[in-house]
């Protein structure tokens, strides 16, 4: 299980250090995909393979679940950490999510978002926390 925020910056070569605490859930190699609201997601292995398998049950017939197998499956990259515990994001995720010098990493349970610190700050507010707790009520949580 993945928790907390870690701050990183991005070398020259598109190299982001993944922090050990997250590493070792995420393991050696595991997948970064095109997240939602403009970030990465990471995945450990055996977590990505129960995701695609969802996402290829979604009905073929269906517009937007074929943009949604398009957007996390055709954005999708094997990646690996090397001796350092650095990964190397791909140019296509780096410039989807805007990531060019400082990074936010949050474990989110399942899976790690990396966003642009400059993204993250804008799109990442909680400004509106009791709206969003409400609309969850509705979902059937409570906190």
């Amino acid at each position: 299980m993945f928790r907390g925020e870690y701050s990183h910056s991005i070398d020259s070569k598109g190299r982001l250090i993944i922090p050990s605490k997250l590493r070792t859930a995420l393991g050696d190699a595991f997948v970064l995909t095109k997240g939602l609201d403009g970030c990465l997601m990471a995945y450990a292995t055996e977590e990505w393979e129960e995701f695609e398998t969802k996402l290829n049950e979604l009905p073929l017939t269906n517009k937007n679940a074929r943009k949604l197998v398009r957007h996390f499956l055709g954005g999708a990259a094997d990646a690996e950490t090397d001796s350092q515990g650095r990964v190397l994001i791909p140019t296509n995720l780096r410039e989807y999510s805007g990531l060019t010098k400082d990074a936010v990493l949050l474990g989110m349970g399942n899976r790690i978002e990396i966003w642009s610190k400059e993204k993250y700050e804008t799109e990442g507010t909680y400004e509106d926390m009791d709206e969003v707790a409400s609309a969850l009520e509705d979902m059937g949580l409570s906190i």
